[in-house]
């Protein structure tokens, strides 16, 4: 199942003001964060959720902690039991700097829609970043088959494929590993 969730009317719910686009203060973010837990747990199988920021004008350091790095941690620890995963899309240069800071303070990496499809971005070591163009550029792939591509050996492909997984950056179904991916709408 796929979901779409615009923060920016996560935003005005949680400050009951339609004419605040500014992501700011802690509170405020723990309030976003909330509802978009609450959404995503209402969804009891494999979900694909698309985190919008395209009407948020502002997001600060700490909505960004709350937002982006609190919503991601307990699933790229391996602490939630559930098959969500999570693409951001509308995350602008200016909302780049807050939420970069984040991702790197606590290892973090998430998908950026981008023009040509998903990215990856935030804390990724050079090996995983290889499995994940891997992935990418064969569509479906078993361990073998990226260890093939990349020429290395199983386990270093097994191991940077778990990586991945775990951080929520490709799905593995069936022994195969494939793109996370939305549709625009």
């Amino acid at each position: 199942m796929m979901q779409h969730i615009d923060v920016s009317s996560m935003l005005h719910q949680a400050v009951a003001c339609d004419l605040y686009s500014n992501l700011v203060t802690r509170p405020t973010g723990a309030a976003v964060r909330a509802q978009i837990q609450a959404l995503v747990g209402a969804v009891p199988d494999r979900s694909l959720t698309v985190i919008d920021f395209t009407h948020v004008q502002m997001i600060d350091f700490s909505c960004a902690d709350e937002v982006v790095a609190k919503l991601l941690l307990p699933y790229s620890h391996g602490e939630a039991a559930d098959d969500s995963y999570f693409i951001f899309r509308g995350l602008t240069e200016d909302h780049w700097d807050a939420v970069e800071a984040v991702l790197e303070r606590h290892g973090l990496a998430l998908l950026v829609e981008e023009c040509g499809g998903a990215a990856p971005r935030g804390v990724l070591s050079p090996e995983a970043r290889a499995a994940w163009e891997a992935v990418r550029a064969l569509g479906a792939a078993s361990v073998d088959a990226v260890a093939a591509r990349l020429e290395v050996s199983r386990e270093r492909a097994a191991s940077a494929l778990a990586t991945l997984r775990q951080q929520r950056l490709v799905m593995c179904a069936e022994g195969m590993y494939r793109m996370v991916a939305a549709a625009r709408g």
